[in-house]
């Protein structure tokens, strides 16, 4: 045995004191999943604008009298979408549409406290090196930030139109997964500090394909905010072929041209089928390369995990689709989204564990 290794498994067999940082931030990051999937049913339940107030911490009790839940109703008939599409709605069937808007507010701001009490502890204990107290700085403010970039995302649709921009809803559900793989990043670095023992030179392009699929994912997951955002997922509900078409003729109707991809309901769901199908196909390569790689350590595991989830994240898009968005399989759809980049930033931790880097 090296050196290396003999000083490697000593480390290993030592207890880690970064265990219990490392599963906070686990725990974290579980809230983290289930807000894009509790944000999810909000946008399908269409119960997103039904609160038009932004009121951080005060805002965290729901109406307790007739009186505020009156208020509350009435600030909402302001709104296009109740001129629009609700006027209808008493107050029974607004409450309908608040306790999800509330719940998904009120999960948010528990994140927060989940995140910011125990870090707040493990500072003043001296559990924080100098080298994570900036990334879990980082972290709590990137939090605050996405609770403003939801707020900025609400008002889009509390002005002229009854619909939240959908370039809105793509950055806020692509700010919300990056401070989820941020999270899972690094509190695998706090579970497993130490590489493997020796180098791997194999390794390395395997990294850099793996970040190839890691940021397709990412931009798959943006045209699925589009998708979701446009309606788009409420048309064209076949698969493989859309109205009958490879490529609907529709989709470029829009002038300029160039905006079709942006706002055209066709072309934006074209789009992103051929993403998916597109980064499955690249994440399914990369797991049989790792594989045929037999790299030590848990590459192999992480790499038919990979594979198998995005096989799956694409059934349930497909599902989506054929099923015109029924909401247990689209929030799922939304999670599994999710569960890929865990999957693959898994991936990417194990490879450079096996590169020492």
């Amino acid at each position: 045995m090296t050196a290396f290794a003999s000083d490697s498994l000593a480390a290993a067999t030592r207890p880690n004191p970064n265990r219990p940082i490392a599963v906070w931030l686990l725990v974290c990051a579980a809230m983290v999943l289930a807000m894009a999937v509790i944000g999810a049913i909000t946008r399908l339940t269409e119960s997103g604008l039904s609160m038009v107030e932004w009121k951080p911490l005060i805002g965290i009790l729901p109406p307790l009298s007739s009186a505020e839940w009156n208020r509350v109703f009435d600030l909402y008939k302001a709104t296009p979408e109740f001129r629009i599409y609700n006027s209808h709605m008493d107050l029974a069937g607004f409450q309908s549409i608040f306790w999800w808007e509330w719940f998904h507010r009120l999960w948010g701001q528990l994140i927060g406290f989940v995140f910011l009490i125990p870090f707040l502890r493990f500072w003043m204990q001296g559990r924080i090196s100098a080298e994570l107290w900036p990334k879990l700085a980082g972290l709590f403010l990137l939090g605050g930030l996405q609770g403003g970039i939801g707020w900025f995302m609400v008002k889009s649709g509390l002005v002229d139109s009854p619909n939240v921009s959908h370039y809105r809803l793509a950055l806020h559900l692509s700010t919300a997964i990056l401070i989820y793989a941020l999270l899972l990043r690094t509190a695998f670095g706090l579970l497993d500090p130490l590489p493997l023992a020796g180098w791997r030179p194999e390794s390395a392009p395997l990294r850099r394909h793996a970040r190839w699929a890691l940021g397709l994912v990412a931009v798959t997951i943006v045209w699925g905010a589009f998708v979701a955002g446009s309606d788009a997922g409420f048309a064209y509900n076949t698969f493989p072929l859309m109205a009958g078409h490879w490529i609907p003729p529709e989709v470029d109707t829009l002038t300029p041209w160039w905006i079709n991809p942006f706002e055209n309901t066709a072309a934006i769901q074209l789009i992103h089928r051929v993403l998916a199908i597109l980064t499955g196909v690249v994440v399914l390569v990369l797991a049989a390369r790792v594989l045929n790689a037999r790299l030590p350590g848990r590459a192999g595991r992480a790499a038919l995990a990979s594979g198998a989830m995005v096989l799956l994240q694409i059934a349930m898009g497909i599902a989506t689709l054929l099923t015109v968005v029924w909401i247990p399989i689209a929030a799922a759809h939304q999670a599994g989204a999710i569960l890929v980049v865990s999957m693959l930033v898994w991936l990417l931790f194990e490879l450079r564990s096996i590169g020492r880097e």
